[in-house]
């Protein structure tokens, strides 16, 4: 049964967030996810994920913060 990690790292500074993702990407068991919650939209972060193979879907919400679940 896949499970999702939730990471939530609004208020961290560059490039603590990234660091955090990639590490916990690195742990994940195959068929999970991780859903990264964050204060603004991690552009360099996409380029990374689609090089090492990952998936994933970006969510704005009204309140400004993104959501992007990523998966391998």
């Amino acid at each position: 049964m896949a499970a999702e990690i939730t990471l939530d790292v609004r208020g961290l500074e560059p490039p603590e967030p990234m660091v955090k993702v990639l590490d916990a990407l690195e742990t994940m068991p195959p068929g999970d996810s991780l859903r990264m919650v964050h204060n603004r939209e991690p552009f360099p972060l996409y380029g990374i994920l689609q090089q090492d193979g990952y998936q994933y879907r970006t969510e704005t919400f009204a309140d400004g913060h993104f959501e992007i679940v990523i998966w391998r």
